[in-house]
């Protein structure tokens, strides 16, 4: 049996799962932000903060009342989140923390052995390991400037030396975890005193893993290609995520066909057989503008991205000013379930100043006086969640009315 959706059941379903369909302006508890991190699945963490960072960001576009002391707080004070890798550096709920244990027996086997590492942690690797546990064990958290050899030099990894590479590897491998950040610079402890006991010391197979991993990805993507369900956590191999689909395909999964992009490739697409009601379930997104995070889940993969909305996007970051397309901190503009432009930002709070330095709009898409009027809107509620109270924009307006 395949199902088919219309290309627009299947964006509204993705951004329903992933949160765009939520009523923005409801007060937000702590319970309420904790359900939808855990509904995300994961929120990236970015250190830019051109406008603001990306966690925070992710959290924002989704709920206009969210302030950044909240995820704080549920990190350090509720202790209901932790801190490890996905695609990248994540906060994650902690109740999620025993399906990573199979990460950290792959990174005790791996990292002692890699060049790199052995390199940094010197002659007695053992030695400096155990020396750097053992002083978080009797003096507490502690940060890499704690340790007098943490950083040497300058090059890749930024100079790490053995106490930083050490506590690095402790975290990676699950015997520290961070504690909290600052200054953006990771605070370290003993795992066992930052996650709650019942979860730290729960145990769970591989089989049980990958077979979380997948499902768990579905729940929040909808619709998707075994290499997407892979790619979610980034915790299970295309391989395994393909052999689950085939051993569940026709029981609890149903392959999926949707009108994507016309320049989009054909793919073998699977979704739990759920999928019909979530799909009656499924609210429509807002069609109020709204501004994305460079690093938002639902402009992750770029392929996707494109398939599903017929949008090209990349961050430019790292390209050369005089190479960039667009901007350095180029935000997606989202109404309802089409992309419709971009736009350059910076907050700048020396000067106490939100500056748009571009926007473009999509073909086809006109700054009418409504646009207008919700684009203005947006970089308001922008501007007192960055904490800056003047807006720059008109030449970039204006520039935009012209074309």
């Amino acid at each position: 049996m395949t199902l088919h959706l219309s290309n627009k059941e299947a964006r509204t379903l993705l951004l329903d799962l992933q949160g765009l369909s939520r009523k923005r302006h409801q007060k937000l508890t702590s319970d309420g932000l904790y359900e939808l991190v855990h509904s995300l699945g994961y929120v990236q963490l970015d250190s830019i903060r051109t406008i603001e960072r990306a966690h925070h960001m992710i959290l924002f576009s989704r709920h206009a009342t969210y302030r950044q002391q909240q995820l704080i707080d549920l990190i350090e004070k509720e202790s209901r989140l932790f801190e490890h890798w996905t695609h990248d550096a994540s906060i994650i709920p902690a109740e999620f923390f025993p399906h990573w244990r199979h990460r950290f027996n792959r990174s005790a086997k791996q990292l002692k052995n890699r060049a790199g590492w052995k390199n940094r942690l010197g002659s007695n690797p053992s030695k400096v390991i155990r020396t750097v546990k053992e002083r978080i064990k009797q003096e507490g958290p502690l940060m890499a400037r704690d340790f007098d050899d943490a950083h040497k030099g300058r090059g890749q990894w930024w100079g790490w030396g053995p106490s930083k590479t050490a506590l690095e590897y402790l975290w990676h491998t699950g015997e520290l975890a961070i504690a909290r950040r600052q200054g953006f610079q990771k605070v370290y402890d003993l795992a066992e005193r930052i996650v709650p006991a019942d979860i730290h010391g729960e145990k769970i197979s591989q089989t049980q893993s990958v077979d979380w991993f997948c499902r768990e990805a579905l729940h929040r993507l909808g619709l998707a290609t075994p290499g997407e369900i892979a790619a979610f956590w980034n915790h299970v191999s295309i391989a395994d995520a393909t052999k689950w689909v085939n051993a569940h395909l026709g029981k609890d999964l149903i392959e999926i066909s949707f009108d994507a992009n016309a320049d989009a490739p054909q793919r073998k697409t699977f979704a739990l057989k759920e999928v019909e009601q979530y799909l009656a379930e499924a609210k429509n997104p807002s069609t109020k503008l709204r501004f994305l995070s460079p690093f938002d889940p639902v402009i992750r993969d770029r392929k996707r991205l494109k398939r599903l909305f017929d949008f090209d996007y990349r961050i430019e970051v790292f390209v050369p000013e005089k190479k960039r397309q667009y901007g350095y901190y180029v935000l997606p503009i989202l109404e309802g379930t089409r992309f419709t432009g971009r736009t350059d930002i910076k907050a700048n709070r020396k000067d106490d100043i939100l500056e748009v330095k571009g926007l473009w709009l999509e073909p086809g898409v006109k700054l009418t006086n409504k646009r207008e009027q919700a684009f203005r809107l947006e970089l308001d509620r922008l501007a007192k969640f960055t904490g800056v109270s003047e807006i720059k924009t008109e030449k970039v307006l204006n520039a935009t009315r012209k074309e």
